[in-house]
This record gives C-alpha cells, structure tokens and sequence, in this order.
C-alpha cells in the first residue's frame, strides 16, 4: 500500500504534467518541423555546390560541438529574453547537422543512371529534383529526422534553466529536493516521448520506402494526436467543468487578468519558497505562473526586462554581483542601500527581509573538528591542502569565496559542486582513502560552524513597481 505522502506527491506530479508535458511537446516538433524547413533546403542547394557542403557542414558540426547549457545561456543572452523562444532556437541549431548530413547524402547517392534516365525523358532540374532524387532519397532523409528529433526530445529537458516549461522540470527540481518520484516523472516521459516519436518517424520512412500514402496519413494522424495530448490530458485532469467558457463570467475574468509570473532559483530553498508564493497568491484569487529553477543572474535581468514581477533574492547577492560592492557593513545598513539601489536603478521594489537569515559558513563534522582541534578558519588553513570542499553549483564563482582567499589564503585538496541536498556521508564513505572532507553547508547542532565574518545574505522578496500603482505586498 502507498503511504499518504507518496499518494499525495503522485498527485501533484501528475497535476504539473499537462503544462510540461506541453511544453515539452511543443519545444520539440516546433523546433523539429523549423530545423526540416531549413535543413533540406539547404541540404538540396549544398549537394549541387561542395564548396557549400564543405562549409554547411562544418558550421552546422561545430554548433554540435558546443554545451547545450553553454547554448542555451548564449541565446539567452542573444535574444534578451528567457522562456521558451532561447530554448526553441538552440534546439533548432541542434537539430541541422543530421537532417543536414543525411540529405546530402540521400541526394548524392541517388543512381546516376535513374538521373540519366530522368533526362533522357525529358525531365527539367526542377522535375528531377521533386519526382526522382527526393523520393529515393526520402528514407536516407527520414532517417536524419529521426536522430534530430531523438536529440531535440534529449535536451529539451535541459531548458528549465532559461525558463522554458519542459518535463525537465521534474528532473531538476527532483535532484534539487531528492523527489525520487519527480525524477521518474521526468525520466519516464521523456524516454516515452522520444521512443513514440522515433516509431512514428520510422513508420513515415517505411511509407516512403514502400511508396504507400496510406501508411503515411496514419503517422501523420499519430503525430497529430501527439501534438494534442497535452489538451487531452489537462481535460481528463480538470473535467469539462475546468475550462472556461467563452462568454461565461469566469472566461471573461481569466481573459482580462494577466498571471503574475513568480520566478525561483536553482536550489531547494528556493523552489519551497517559489511554491509558497504562489499558494499565497492563488489563495487570494489571482492566477500565478511559476518559472523556477533560473540562475541568479537570468532571474533578475528577466525582471528588469518584466518577464517575472515578484521572486525572493539576497541582499549579499544584490550587493556584491549586482552593485559590485565589497565593503562589510551592518545588516540594516546593507538592506537600506540594496532596496534603494534596486528602486533607482531598476524601479524594483523590495518588501523587506522575509524572516530568517541565509549566510554563507564553513562547517565539518564536529568529531572530525574535534579531532584536527579546528575551532576558527585559521586552525584549518594549515590542513586545508588535504580536505575537499563541496558546495552549492556557484559558490566558488562568488565574491565571497575570492575574498576569503585573498584574505586567508585557503586553498583545498579538492573543490566539488555538489548541490545542497547531498547525502555528504554517503560521497564520503564512496571516497575513503582520497583525504578527509570538508563540506559547505549552514550549520546545525551538532556541526561547528568556522565561517568568516562577513554580512547576513538576508532574503527579501522582490517585485516590479507598475507605473501607475504604489507598492503592495501579496
């Protein structure tokens, strides 16, 4: 029997899954039918020109080459926006090199002699092109097609960063907050969806083959039923009674509201309070839309530009990324000039600390402290050359890490990003014989927290001011 924690998490992962699994549907054909519209032109025109071929290939084989994440954050950045239009163009890129390849290939392998015999017939380029090489070539074709969209369903998954709704959603936020459930969710129907996609693309290459339009009208028709079970889905999930009707009070107020867009970042504290804001903001009627998961940095450019109106950020990142300030000064002071900063050069308005306090610290195991007679961060520079540190995925990248070293001069055996929820005892015992650890993380009771003095990181929600209304809180 299931416990009514697992029936209840079942649940909520099976209500996310009409908005994911859409948007993971529709970041993968769109891209998919894009990248065909521009790989087989461009395939037929290269075929006829090496020169061409030599270079399309190329191009289109080191975009191949380049980190997906490192793509996707590169659009960002092209495009100044996040959602689903950075996502969909790098998946596009990602999808030209076999469809590219294989057309190439299905055109230039084509019998000479059914080319010599199209122009004995009297046949045009034109003709020859649309009634000779591209139906011997359709399956050569069909099969890069394949590859593209078991590819483009790959890493689709990893567009949750750049805040694209996807069912890597469930994956990210699963390794975050050790869901072993959400991360199935995630693993399953991405695998699902790719293998459904790969038979039904392989189904239209056997018609092509076998020059049978009936059996490519029945893929066509299960790729349409694939594009639409999303909807299908959310019906089944709410009922008839859950959509709005055109005309009806409700349909006319869902119309006219705007959803309030509630960003988080890439770790488990801030998916527990994304999540909190947003029952908070549905509780009093309005409709939320969540984009978690972003990088400090996206997130709040995404803010500046309007594309989130409230998230949960901390001062020490506001006062040491965003204003490049390095001076220590007093929490109440640091909060003045934070909110201050933010609604002078950006109009954002800060709503204050939200109730608890997030510094960074040193910490390790209290015996193993006791043992090495640590107690401050100066005992531990002399052994730091034989412990690994493990942090979150961008603390050695912040400021705060640069002017410990620069003022301590600590340097550790090892340096590890681990996420926050890591079972430390469990790498531990994987590791023996590699050197003791250290682990960054907050303290608790039983650990000795060694960390230097440097000011609070204290959380403080953040909201766009509108024009023409004053500062409201949720």
């Amino acid at each position: 029997m299931l416990s009514e924690e697992t029936v209840a998490n079942l649940a909520m992962q099976f209500e996310s899954l009409p908005e994911r699994l859409g948007g993971h549907i529709f970041l993968s054909l769109i891209s998919l039918v894009i990248g065909i519209l521009v790989s087989i032109p461009l395939g037929i025109w290269a075929s006829r020109h090496p020169r061409l071929e030599h270079t399309a290939l190329t191009v289109a084989s080191v975009i191949q080459t380049i980190p997906s994440l490192a793509l996707l954050a590169a659009m960002v950045f092209a495009w100044g926006t996040i959602g689903w239009v950075p996502a969909l163009i790098a998946l596009i890129l990602y999808s030209v090199l076999p469809i590219l390849r294989n057309t190439i290939t299905g055109l230039q392998g084509v019998d000479a002699a059914c080319i010599e015999a199209a122009r004995g017939v009297g046949m045009t380029e034109r003709q020859m092109l649309w009634w000779v090489q591209l139906p011997l070539a359709a399956p050569t074709i069909l099969a890069g097609v394949r590859t593209a969209s078991v590819w483009v369903v790959g890493l689709a998954t990893i567009a949750q960063p750049v805040g694209a709704t996807s069912l890597g959603n469930y994956i990210f936020v699963g390794l975050q907050t050790s869901n072993s459930l959400a991360l199935l969710f995630g693993c399953i129907f991405s695998a699902l969806l790719a293998l459904l996609l790969d038979g039904l693309l392989r189904g239209l290459e056997t018609a092509a083959r076998l020059r049978s339009p009936r059996r490519a009208m029945s893929v066509a028709a299960g790729l349409a039923l694939v594009a639409v079970s999303p909807v299908l889905l959310n019906l089944l999930h709410r009922g008839p009674a859950g959509m709005a009707v055109a005309g009806s009070p409700d349909g006319d107020a869902q119309q006219d509201t705007q959803p309030i867009i509630v960003g988080g970042k890439a770790f488990t504290e801030q998916y527990i309070l994304s999540q909190m804001i947003k029952q908070q903001l549905e509780s009093a009627g309005l409709q939320v839309k969540l984009r978690d998961g972003l990088g400090s940095t996206i997130l709040f450019e995404a803010m500046t530009r309007g594309e989130v109106d409230v998230y949960v950020d901390y001062t020490g990142t506001v006062w040491s990324t965003l204003m490049h300030r390095d001076e220590v000064v007093s929490a109440p002071e640091m909060l003045v000039e934070t909110a201050t900063y933010l609604k002078q050069e950006h109009g954002i308005i800060s709503f204050g600390p939200v109730g608890f306090d997030n510094s960074y610290a040193f910490a390790m195991p209290r015996k193993q402290a006791e043992q090495a007679g640590i107690v401050s961060l100066e005992d531990l520079i002399p052994i730091a050359s034989e412990l690994t540190a493990g942090t979150d995925v961008e603390f050695f990248a912040r400021p705060e890490w640069q002017r410990v070293r620069e003022l301590y001069g600590v340097g550790f055996w090892q340096e590890g990003d681990y996420g926050r929820n890591v079972d430390v005892r469990r790498r531990r015992q994987r590791q023996a014989g590699r050197g003791r650890r250290l682990r960054h993380r907050r303290p608790h009771r039983r650990q000795r927290s060694t960390g230097p003095k440097r000011p609070p990181r204290r959380p403080t929600a953040l909201r766009r001011h509108p024009p023409s209304l004053g500062p409201r809180r949720p």
